[in-house]
């Protein structure tokens, strides 16, 4: 990057950090620190709940996935809506009533402890572990401008998101989150114009959208069933709707967000507001990738898009063979390029995109050769470079000045999803588990030191799984994959304890037990595409829950526990 970009990037970051610690100077208390005082309007709930959903992998991978695999990730999304309006009508007012911290506190008034710890130790578990994924996609950048080991940026990343956490709670990551988002949207929409202008002169935005779509990346909608495709309508709107729904509504990154609104109606809107907004932000992000590859169509993109791999191997014994890959890479891109060229012509034949498609297959051949050479040079080394691909786009095409702007984004998303999920592993381990079962009586101040280190113990543990994180392919990928495994079981938990009186706390307990190792079975084995895991979960902790409430029932054992306020 150039001196401009760098003091963009800088003084972007810096801006952030003395923002959200500046407006967050006077937290004394617990409410204060998890809650933000429950002050914040409507909009700003909206923001921070899009900010802590939009994280560095979402501007980092979700171009390279549509990349690769085109615009059928977008589907993802389709339940968010219905989603939203579940939240609002059932768990948004039942929550404020209650005035929690986590939303865990509610299962021990509704069922029991036990119910309580083990949800809460289903979440700790999932979130910290996603969150090291969050904090390894900024890792990639800054290894990549700096041409060092993702180990030693993973750390500062870290280090950093964690200092201003720990010192303004809630309140620091909600304020920051706000300026953050404003940033990030101006300069995705300016993103986009700039990819366009990199085309051919003769090539306008439509032109480029039809040749996307000759090879397959204009592949928005798919309705047919298939339990093994992972993104159509269907997995969408259903597998989706469960997930999304656990997400907003049972993982404590998004309901502290939310509990932070100045009323019910307040947190309503917020939540309103990110389902209209959501699809077309992941939408448009999405198309810059396809226009990325539309832009890589006349213009001949690296063999692979991680620059440190590729150095290792330009070092090693095997870089004359790397060499001639390059060479033979070369060649079948002006194949492929002169394809479509004549396809610009003739944009409907049949024929012509047949030969493009082939012609890339070709290329592509070429470039399993040279992934084949890095893992002869190191077996370790990270062969999956779809996260890299916008980055290296950003670094190699766009104007000095707007690449450290676009790189702040990243950041910024980064940071914003990342402080949110320190502050919620914080509060769910201070409030479920250390005053719940090992202090109940300690001092407000006590709490509160308790609360900052499991900040920084939890950020410790975050960093150690960003280390092992670039095993994981797709990274936007990698990240749902791992809440599906989670988010089913414990979206159940909570249906149960809206929707379904009758089942009591040792029922559901025991099913939810069961209905996680199930789930982690199922996923080993590749039953189904991971998004039907939420819907799996689910069901499989209501069912379970019946037939054990039933056979406590033959036994006499304790019955159940009235919702609150039902």
């Amino acid at each position: 990057m150039s001196t401009i970009d760098w003091i963009v990037l800088a003084a972007t970051l810096l801006l952030i950090v003395v923002y959200g610690i500046w407006k967050s100077r006077g937290t004394r208390d617990m409410d204060g620190y998890f809650l933000g005082n429950q002050s914040l309007p409507w909009f700003h709930v909206g923001l921070s709940v899009m900010a802590t959903q939009a994280s560095a992998i979402t501007f980092l991978s979700a171009p390279g996935q549509a990349f690769s695999d085109g615009m059928r990730f977008v589907q993802f999304y389709f339940g968010l809506p219905l989603a939203m309006i579940v939240l609002c009508i059932t768990f948004v007012p039942i929550f404020h009533k209650l005035k929690v911290y986590t939303a865990y506190e509610f299962l021990e008034q509704r069922f029991d402890l036990k119910t309580r710890a083990f949800t809460a130790f289903l979440f700790l578990i999932q979130r910290g572990l996603s969150t090291g994924i969050s904090i390894y996609a900024p890792a990639i950048i800054l290894s990549t401008i700096l041409n060092i080991n993702s180990t030693y940026t993973t750390l500062f990343m870290g280090g950093l998101v964690i200092v201003y956490t720990v010192y303004g709670g809630t309140k620091a990551v909600s304020y920051t989150q706000l300026l953050q988002m404003s940033i990030i949207f101006s300069g995705l929409f300016f993103a986009g114009f700039v990819v366009v202008s990199l085309l051919p002169e003769n090539v306008g935005f439509g032109d480029a959208l039809h040749i996307a779509g000759s090879m397959d990346r204009m592949n928005v909608i798919d309705w047919n069933f298939d339990w093994d495709n992972r993104y159509n309508v269907w997995s969408g709107i259903i597998g989706g709707f469960f997930l999304q729904l656990s997400y907003f509504g049972t993982d404590q990154s998004q309901v502290g967000r939310y509990l932070t609104g100045s009323s019910v109606n307040q947190s309503r809107l917020g939540l309103i507001m990110n389902a209209l907004i959501k699809i077309p932000m992941q939408f448009f992000i999405l198309l810059i990738g396809v226009l990325v590859f539309s832009f890589y169509q006349y213009n001949q993109p690296p063999v692979f898009f991680n620059q440190y791999e590729v150095n290792q191997i330009q070092k090693s014994n095997y870089a004359d063979d790397y060499k001639q890959v390059e060479s033979e890479y070369k060649e079948k891109f002006e194949v492929r390029k002169s394809k479509v060229l004549a396809l610009e012509k003739d944009i409907e034949s049949p024929s012509l995109k047949a030969e493009l498609k082939a012609a890339d297959q070709e290329l592509k051949a070429v470039r399993g050769k040279a992934l084949d050479l890095m893992e002869k040079n190191n077996p370790q080394a990270n062969t999956n470079d779809t996260n890299y691909v916008f980055l290296s786009f950003v670094t190699q095409y766009l104007p000095k000045g707007l690449v450290g702007l676009l790189i702040a984004i990243i950041f910024l998303a980064s940071m914003g999803s990342i402080a949110s999920a320190f502050n919620s592993l914080a509060s769910t381990t201070a409030v479920d588990i250390y005053k719940r079962l090992i202090n109940k009586n300690a001092s407000e101040q006590s709490y509160m030191s308790f609360s900052r280190a499991s900040t920084v113990v939890w950020g410790i543990v975050s960093i150690v799984m960003a280390l092992y994180a670039g095993k994981m392919g797709n990274l936007i990928e990698a990240v749902n994959i791992l809440g599906s495994l989670f988010y089913g079981t414990i979206l159940g938990i909570f249906v149960v304890a809206f929707y379904v009186k009758r089942i009591g706390g040792n029922a559901v307990f025991y099913a939810a037990v069961l209905a996680e190792i199930m789930i982690c079975a199922v996923y080993y084995f590749e039953v189904m595409a991971y998004l039907w895991l939420n819907v799996l979960g689910c069901v499989l902790v209501v069912v379970f829950g019946l037939l054990f409430e039933e056979l406590n029932r033959n036994r006499n054992l304790p019955g159940i526990r009235e919702v609150p306020g039902k």
